[in-house]
């Protein structure tokens, strides 16, 4: 994929100020999982320091396309929503035991419902999330006539 524009220099002159970010709408989008990196969370509220994945979801809208980047906490606590994100994908199975493979995610396709939240920093400004994933559909067995 080739990317527009160029590199600068660090002497180039600019000119072009900061464009708005306008969040998507909330509501259900097909996502790609572009990359996941490694990280480390330093630990908050009742959560200690732990591995952290952090995963960049490409989101699919009728009139464009943004990347949202979603931390997954590696705790037991937090178990259900390393699920939620396996399942999405197609990986893991309700109820299924899964070594987590995390470099089977880039690529993998799942439909994610989107939300907003406000800023942190900015409460007036709103950001979009991934609120949930769907679990993806088991392949069902083809359709045969009269069969039961």
């Amino acid at each position: 994929m080739a990317t527009e524009g160029r590199e600068f220099g660090w002497d180039d002159t600019i000119k072009e100020d900061a464009q708005e970010f306008e969040p998507l709408p909330e509501g259900d989008y097909n996502v790609t999982i572009e990359k996941f990196d490694r990280s480390r969370s330093s630990g908050s509220g009742k959560l200690p320091a732990c591995n952290m994945a952090v995963v960049y979801f490409h989101v699919h809208a009728p009139n464009r396309e943004i990347t949202i980047r979603e931390n997954y906490v590696l705790h037991s606590s937090l178990e259900w929503k390393l699920s939620e994100l396996f399942r999405g994908v197609g990986l893991k199975k309700e109820g299924e035991e899964l070594r987590m493979d995390w470099s089977a995610l880039p690529g993998k396709t799942a439909r994610a419902k989107i939300g907003l939240r406000a800023g942190t920093k900015d409460p007036t400004k709103k950001y979009n999330f991934i609120d949930k994933l769907y679990p993806k559909e088991a392949s069902k067995p083809a359709f045969t006539p009269g069969g039961f």
